[in-house]
């Protein structure tokens, strides 16, 4: 679960003197947490009475973290002045010797987590639920159109082919869960889905903008109209494969298997865009066609369902709790059972 945190005296100090050197505002007031995700502290606050979200790493970083902010940040510099919906960069600090941590302020964007809440409006009307995945879909495809050569973004891509990549690092991953309450081998389906995977790899295409985990939990939606507002948590961005992203809200969609329960209270009202609809936004929008989308939404379970095992070894280890690694134990187990349904041609999501 998210920490319920805001900025101690001593950091909210540190903090204004900060904003008042960078030239934003002088006076930082109504700090609060914002429920999400429990990988980063996500704060509201305002700024001479301006709306802004401070994002920054754990109050336990990690050895990653920093980087991980300078990641999101080198994001929404690549985005700024595009269609995608993001929120607007109004500043990143490098400087550890303000909060001790890598952290930015964005632009406060109206909406609401489809995660956490349902707005009135969409519970009122079907259309309007509808209407908006296929927003989500087209803000998908838009984002895997955006250039990225010479951006800051430019910096974090890694030679070679991207695609060739994705089994031996996530089976690597599943390897890091090892410890005496835990081995990899007890899931053993992996296997045989890792070798379809790496047996069938298409060839890579044009590297493009991927934010690596779209779902309905990392997005807000308009209150007033049926649109996406904004992509949330790109800490999983990078330069790879946009049609790896298509996979992954096909597989994550709530509309039939909804194997992670993003945006099922959502779904619970009924009158969603069905996985077809949401791929012809999609193609309308521009994004990428391809001949072999089996690959990628296999490929998605497979990396969605190692990601969310590493909680049942972390309970294992005594290091989370029981609820929390055995409800997404099983999704693991789901999901590897979905991807290799794909293999065999009798592909649930489409």
């Amino acid at each position: 679960m998210p920490v319920d945190v805001t900025l101690n005296e001593a950091d909210q100090e540190a903090l204004e003197r900060w904003v008042r050197r960078t030239g934003i505002g002088s006076t930082v007031s109504d700090v609060e947490h914002l429920t999400g995700g429990s990988q980063n502290i996500v704060l509201r606050l305002e700024v001479d009475g301006r709306p802004m979200v401070l994002r920054r790493p754990p109050e336990h970083p990690r050895p990653t973290s920093d980087n991980t902010m300078r990641r999101e940040i080198a994001v929404l510099q690549t985005l700024a002045g595009t269609t995608v919906p993001h929120p607007e960069l109004i500043a990143g600090c490098d400087d550890l010797d303000v909060l001790g941590v890598v952290f930015y302020l964005m632009q406060a964007v109206d909406g609401f987590n489809p995660g956490n809440e349902t707005d009135e409006a969409y519970v009122r009307d079907a259309e309007m639920r509808h209407r908006v995945g296929l927003s989500y879909a087209a803000g998908l495809a838009r984002l895997g159109s955006v250039p990225w050569q010479g951006s800051a973004l430019a910096a974090i891509k890694r030679p070679g082919s991207f695609l060739a990549r994705q089994v031996p690092q996530f089976m690597r991953l599943l390897d890091s869960y090892r410890h005496a309450n835990y081995a990899p081998e007890s899931f053993p389906a992996v296997g045989a889905l890792a070798e379809w995977l790496e047996a069938q790899r298409p060839p890579d295409g044009e590297p493009g903008i991927m934010h690596g985990d779209a779902h309905l939990n990392n997005v807000l939606l308009r209150r007033d109209t049926p649109e996406l507002a904004t992509f949330i948590d790109w800490e999983m961005c990078t330069v790879g494969d946009p049609l790896l992203d298509l996979g992954w809200i096909l597989v994550c969609w709530p509309d039939g298997p909804n194997p992670i329960n993003a945006g099922a209270e959502l779904a619970a009202l009924g009158g969603l865009a069905t996985r077809a609809e949401l791929l012809q936004a999609y193609l309308d929008a521009g994004g990428r066609r391809t001949t072999r989308l089996d690959w990628y939404i296999a490929m998605a379970c497979f990396k969605l369902a190692i990601v969310i095992e590493g909680t049942w070894s972390r309970h294992l280890a005594g290091q989370a709790s029981w609820d929390a690694g055995d409800r997404l134990h099983t999704s693991a187990q789901n999901l590897i059972e979905l991807g290799t349904q794909v293999t065999r041609g009798d592909n649930p999501f489409m």
